[in-house]
């Protein structure tokens, strides 16, 4: 069965003159300056329940839609709109004698503009404190109804569902004798049906993800006491995003690509980037920016990341970002030409003059002052990001999304919360406080180093990563090789291993370059094994109980 939409060509271009509208909203953002508008032009203005009440007492003069309907709300306000006087000014063809003529036997009069936005059903999801019982009141019916039938009808009415449409249509409107063109109907039309699925989409993820309460009559079928919960996957999973930008070309250059945006992601998320200065990014630039970010928002004390190719080279801490950069970039200098640089503090102009002595693809920051900007408006082409920090927890929140072949794979986000009080000392050595400090930066680390991961790190910084390898020996090694290549030892280092050690080899393999603690999961068959090599070799080893594969 194809899945390509047939050509469909559009309507003859017209204009329809705007008399009549109908104003209902739950977002009154700019409402009452737009009535107010639209009346000043002499179109007649129809209203509901608060939003009437509003217009009136803001002096806007306004018919209640149960002046036109004959019939008052009921049922506290759920049945109001859904009557053939607003579905029939609504739905009535323009071009129909028929249609037209069965409006005036019924004494309705067509409806040229419709100005709705939707119960808050998301929003109210969002609250911490909402009810099943609130969560239910807010799905909007009657809105989306009328959506749909002006959005259907488009060839003869203009919906408007966001505020910022307003002034634009009022310019248009003024320009041509108060009528709206063909293509901004149209262009208003898609705007609504992509926000009415978007809508009907978020409803059905969380009634797909409810269960029924063992106590259905006094729960009244509720779900379990948190109905957000990550856990609870919906049945049919209903996903929407906007694109944001085309891009020159996808991974590679024969694959075409672009980027979207989730409407609803948190500040502290790459989507929420502004761009300040540079070429537009490519898909290569979102992927690796993702991970560096990822990594850098989860130190709290000022760090830089450098990535290339999705894995961190360079990570480091420091004082400044002055002194986690030149760290981050001691760790592998080869890989760092034109990685992604991202930072977890604003840069100065102090660190915009360190930083500006290597090539850079991208810099990503919560901020940077004039000095630095200036400086690093002489390298026209570097993309400077600026995004804030956000709330860990609404970072973290949401699914963990992968495409694959035919389908998705949906997870919860990786979350590194581990804690003193979870590790577990398995050798005769106990690491020392220093050590565990090195440890917990090395953990850090190596849960955004793509599997299998090792990482050897020391005051503050990393010193080898290897990554991406079959063998976890061969991640170990390549890690040596890297650091030995950099000029740096890793004596008294401390080890990362983002999974358990299969064999006692690849703890042979850390004890050889010097390194003197490991942290691990732990959890394989051969854990004794491989504690009894940790206490031959003198190793202070801790198991996490927590894995961090990333593939």
């Amino acid at each position: 069965m194809s899945h390509v939409a047939p050509v469909v060509s559009s309507p003859r271009p017209n204009r329809i003159k705007v008399r009549r509208a109908l104003i209902s909203v739950s977002d009154k953002q700019g409402i009452v300056e737009f009535a107010k508008a639209l009346q000043s032009r002499g179109i007649t203005l129809l209203s509901t329940g608060g939003t009437a009440s509003l217009l009136s007492k803001s002096g806007v003069n306004v018919t209640p839609v149960e002046d036109i309907t004959r019939f008052p709300e009921m049922l506290d306000g759920r049945v109001k709109t859904l009557h053939p006087a607003v579905h029939g000014g609504l739905l009535a063809r323009r071009d129909s004698a028929h249609h037209l003529q069965a409006l005036e036997a019924a004494g309705f009069q067509p409806i040229d503009l419709l100005v709705v936005n939707l119960y808050p059903f998301r929003e109210t999801l969002a609250r911490p404190d909402a009810s099943y019982e609130d969560i239910a009141e807010n799905i909007d019916i009657g809105g989306p109804a009328m959506l749909r039938a002006g959005a259907k009808n488009h060839d003869g009415v203009a919906v408007v569902i966001d505020p910022s449409d307003y002034s634009v249509l009022l310019a248009e409107m003024d320009a041509h004798e108060m009528s709206l063109s063909w293509p901004t109907r149209q262009r208003l039309a898609k705007k609504v049906f992509a926000h009415t699925a978007d809508y009907d989409g978020a409803i059905s993820n969380f009634l797909n993800a409810v269960s029924p309460a063992p106590d259905a009559e006094t729960s009244r079928g509720c779900m379990p006491p948190d109905p957000r919960h990550a856990d609870a996957y919906p049945e049919v999973l209903t996903l929407q995003v906007h694109k944001v930008q085309g891009m020159r070309y996808g991974e590679n250059p024969h694959q075409s690509a672009a980027f979207y945006r989730d409407p609803r992601a948190q500040d502290g998320t790459l989507a929420s980037y502004t761009q300040l200065q540079g070429k537009e990014l490519s898909f290569n630039n979102v992927a690796d920016a993702d991970a560096a970010w990822s990594c850098v928002r989860s130190f709290s004390e000022p760090a830089c990341v450098i990535v290339k190719h999705a894995n961190p080279c360079g990570v480091a801490v420091g004082s400044d970002a002055v002194t986690a950069y030149q760290k981050a970039f001691k760790t592998d200098p080869t890989s760092a030409f034109g990685g992604i640089l991202a930072f977890n503090t604003t840069l100065s102009g102090v660190a915009a003059q360190e930083i500006s002595k290597q090539f850079a693809e991208v810099i990503i920051a919560p901020g940077f002052d004039a000095e630095a900007l200036k400086i690093f408006s002489a390298k026209t082409n570097l993309r400077l990001l600026q995004l804030p920090l956000g709330d860990d927890a609404a970072v973290s929140s949401g699914w963990d999304i992968r495409r694959v072949s035919g389908g998705l794979l949906v997870q919860t986000p990786d979350r590194n919360t581990l804690t003193r009080d979870q590790l577990k000392v398995v050798t005769n050595r106990q690491p020392t406080p220093a050590q565990l400090q090195d440890l917990f930066f090395a953990w850090k680390v190596c849960t955004w180093v793509k599997s299998n991961a090792i990482v050897f790190c020391g005051d503050g910084m990393t010193l080898g990563v290897g990554a991406g390898q079959m063998s976890r020996i061969d991640s170990a090694r390549i890690a040596a090789i890297k650091a030995q290549h950099a000029g740096l030892h890793l004596k008294d280092s401390a080890v990362a291993s983002d999974a358990f050690f299969p064999f006692r080899d690849g703890l042979d393999a850390v004890a050889d370059t010097g390194a003197t603690c490991v942290i691990q999961p732990g959890g394989s068959v051969r854990d004794d094994e491989v504690i009894a090599a940790a206490n031959e070799r003198g190793i202070a080893m801790v198991f996490t109980g927590m894995r961090h594969f990333r593939h």
